[in-house]
């Protein structure tokens, strides 16, 4: 999976948070089943917009232009204890644009007034939502054996797509965490022992 993040440096004017910032995001999935998941800060209340460009296209909050070509994205967000707070797979026409070939409106545009504390949001591609309203249960089709699970990145038109997202997290405190891929559950044990393997190499230059 691909990521770019990009830095976005302009203060946010359109909301009324002090400080408060536009962060922006870019990527390419690899596999239909991925999952980006990206941590946040909201420093204070505040209405924070979640932003995505990439099923029809457009220009984002950092000033670059997106493609259209996209998949058909869904977005959900988690407090700081791995809880849903809230979730959209369609904004609708009249609150993003069409896209030019399917003229379906699949982008996300979703408010939410948070309180300050840290967040995450995530992005996949349609259907595949979030087992429970507990992110630590991950997402239905997450697991290596259901790549593919679309036949590829199909929207529900049946229409071809491909990989690439792009997300706008709008008016949130600044420098917001790096977005991290979402490791299938084998995976963890192998980041365990290797951060366990780092620990003892650190006592034992200490002890040197």
């Amino acid at each position: 999976m691909k990521l770019k993040p990009i830095a976005l440096l302009a203060l946010c004017a359109a909301m009324s948070s002090a400080g408060a910032a536009n962060m922006s995001y870019t990527g390419q999935f690899t596999y239909d089943n991925d999952v980006q998941l990206i941590n946040f800060t909201v420093g204070e209340l505040s209405t924070v917009g979640l932003r995505t460009w990439s099923y029809a296209g457009g220009v984002n909050a950092a000033g670059e232009t997106i493609a259209r070509g996209g998949f058909d994205p869904i977005v959900a967000l988690f407090n700081s204890v791995g809880q849903l707070v809230g979730e959209q797979d369609d904004a609708g026409c009249g609150k993003v644009a069409a896209d030019a070939v399917t003229r379906q409106c699949w982008d996300i545009n979703f408010l939410i007034e948070l309180a300050p504390g840290t967040y995450t949001a995530s992005i996949q591609q349609y259907n595949n939502y979030h087992v429970s309203t507990n992110l630590a249960d991950g997402f239905y089709y997450q697991d290596a054996q259901y790549r593919n699970f679309r036949n590829g990145f199909v929207d529900e038109m049946d229409v071809k797509r491909n990989g690439m997202w792009a997300l706008d997290i709008l008016n949130v405190t600044p420098p917001a965490a790096a977005p991290v891929d979402l490791p299938e559950p084998g995976s963890l044990g192998l980041i365990g022992l290797a951060l366990a393997g780092m620990t003892v190499l650190r006592r034992r230059s200490k002890a040197a």
